[in-house]
């Protein structure tokens, strides 16, 4: 008695016998293709494309003042996220904290030493004179940062801002209300 193996599934006599003819499939050409064009004709009308118009003193002055405002502005777009980075480490004296005001104090410090440096190449004849307005914004952008950190600093009971904390014979000051009991604390 033979036995004949069983018919292989469906899918291996499809993987194994593809079809005669692919399935013609169209696709549009993207925007700006054209198929008539020879090799040739692509290599000029790309030199064509590839010159363009130089811009004038004014264009490029003009273009140098909003890259100014802009970086002269980039501070104060830093700014919530800082004051919501300072609200979620606390008051307490911890590492995070530290080096986060450690920050908040160096960054507009260093920027402000190297203001002629960052401003450097928005220089020119043009624009000396309108760089000074953005300078000044931009130091006072960074004035605010600094305006955080002293207040990161007080929140964390590190300003001195009682007697006592200047004089030694001085005493702490004293509550005469809690919203707590003394014991608590």
């Amino acid at each position: 008695m033979s036995t004949q193996p069983p018919p292989p599934p469906q899918w291996v006599v499809d993987l194994n016998n593809p079809p005669a003819t692919p399935p013609k499939v169209t696709i549009a050409d993207p925007p700006g293709y054209t198929a008539s064009l020879t090799r040739r004709d692509r290599a000029a009308s790309s030199k064509q494309a590839a010159v363009r118009k130089q811009p004038t003193p004014e264009e490029m002055d003009t273009l140098k003042m909003k890259k100014a405002w802009e970086v002269a502005i980039a501070p104060a777009k830093q700014l919530p996220m800082n004051a919501i980075g300072m609200y979620m480490t606390g008051n307490t004296l911890q590492i995070f904290s530290i080096f986060m005001v450690f920050t908040l104090f160096k960054t507009p410090i260093l920027a402000a030493l190297n203001i002629q440096r960052t401003f450097a190449p928005f220089e020119a004849p043009g624009t000396s004179s309108r760089l000074i307005m953005v300078k000044i914004v931009y130091l006072l952008t960074n004035a605010l940062m600094l305006g955080l950190g002293v207040w990161k600093v007080n929140a964390m009971g590190l300003l001195p801002t009682t007697r006592s904390d200047w004089l030694a014979w001085e005493a702490e000051r004293t509550w005469s209300e809690r919203a707590v009991p003394k014991e608590w604390l």
